[in-house]
């Protein structure tokens, strides 16, 4: 029985490995991955990346000091073009809810360029699953420039 409870163990561990560390149900992971994938691909200033992981007419709401700049997630993407600064935006201690083919992912974010965090806030991301595929449907942000960096 205790060869079983540590192979029980080592096999969640694992898991975790493969798995953002925190999505707690496959499915959680499976809504997760489409927004780490945004972000990875962000970073490398892929478009087609991005692109693969929207619904393009989908909607975006930054919210930047006191305002609402709002586009399209297609125009969102397009503006996402190559640049000599290295990006990334960091989520983590996501909030993941999910009913049938809906979902969102609540998450706090730092941003960072060249390694060093320019702006922090809450991302909300909700998604649609369509023909077996969770797609990014909208994101809303805020953002601030006090992260205790």
């Amino acid at each position: 029985m205790k060869a079983r409870s540590f192979a029980v163990i080592v096999a969640t561990a694992l898991s975790g490995a493969v798995a953002p560390a925190f999505a707690s149900t496959p499915e959680q992971a499976a809504v997760l991955a489409p927004v780490q994938a945004m972000f990875d691909g962000m970073a490398k200033y892929d478009q087609g990346a991005m692109r693969a992981t929207v619904q393009p007419e989908g909607s975006v709401a930054l919210l930047r000091k006191g305002k609402v700049v709002r586009m399209t997630l297609g125009e969102f993407i397009d503006r996402i073009k190559p640049g000599k600064d290295a990006i990334e935006e960091r989520i983590h201690d996501s909030l993941v809810r999910v009913d049938g083919d809906l979902a969102m992912v609540w998450t706090p974010y730092e941003f960072l360029v060249n390694g060093k965090v320019k702006h922090c806030g809450t991302d909300l991301v909700h998604l649609v699953k369509m023909d077996g595929r969770w797609l990014i449907a909208g994101i809303a942000d805020n953002s601030r420039d006090d992260c205790g960096h």
